[in-house]
């Protein structure tokens, strides 16, 4: 009989262990997610309201594009609406060069090719297209975009949801930044891509701090120069 007491007395105390554990680490990611999103949600806009606003006169190093799913040689419609809104502010004439930054690690499976296509495609000139091979995730973009582009001001084009961390993963790497909305034209954003980004959000809020090394690196290419060296 009091053996049976003792294992339940255990046993209620190793339950009461995981809860505070799951109590502590669920506050952990809503502090740290909630502090990612309120250090950059004012420099968030719609198109329509970046190109009214002052900020279109500023001059930026470039447009960074994340990439997402290319379906059958083609972009996806989210990476088409982060393409064209990305274009459209080229030839608003925002950024004198766009990079495009996806996940190139198999030689099936090319994002930033299908990127590059597409603005070519739409009259923009090869040699201001840059490509990220090696932009696994969007920590790893803005990394890159620092340590290997040398970007020091950019304008970042994704939808809403994923703003808020590339511009803290911008700016955690010394890029002033601000996002512009590729909105949602003919699909509906998921609802599950809301929760996982709040997780994004704490994993790329401690990547920042600690500082952790992307895949990849390599030699340093000058983004004011011909975009063409990226080519594969």
């Amino acid at each position: 009989m009091r053996k049976s007491i003792k294992n339940r007395g255990g046993f209620k105390k190793f339950c009461l262990f995981c809860f505070r554990a799951i109590v502590i680490l669920a506050l952990i990611v809503i502090i740290s997610s909630l502090f990612v999103f309120l250090t950059t949600c004012g420099r968030v806009y719609s198109e329509e309201d970046y190109l009214k606003s002052s900020l279109k006169d500023d001059r930026y190093d470039a447009i960074i594009v994340l990439g997402c799913a290319a379906w059958g040689g083609g972009p996806s419609p989210m990476l088409a609406d982060r393409l064209r809104t990305a274009v459209d502010l080229y030839k608003a004439g925002v950024a004198p060069k766009i990079l495009m930054s996806g996940d190139h690690g198999q030689e099936d499976y090319n994002e930033v090719g299908v990127m590059r296509t597409y603005a070519l495609d739409e009259g923009v000139p090869s040699e201001d297209i840059f490509m990220d091979h090696a932009g696994f995730s969007t920590y790893e973009t803005m990394y890159r975009a620092s340590a290997i582009f040398g970007i020091k001001k950019a304008l970042i084009v994704t939808q809403k949801y994923h703003l808020f961390r590339s511009l803290f993963n911008a700016g955690a790497y010394g890029i002033s930044c601000v996002g512009v909305d590729a909105g949602a034209s003919n699909y509906i954003v998921n609802p599950k891509y809301y929760p996982r980004e709040v997780l994004a959000m704490s994993k790329d809020f401690f990547f920042c701090i600690f500082r952790v090394k992307p895949t990849f690196l390599g030699d340093p290419i000058d983004i004011r120069g011909n975009g063409e060296v990226t080519l594969d």
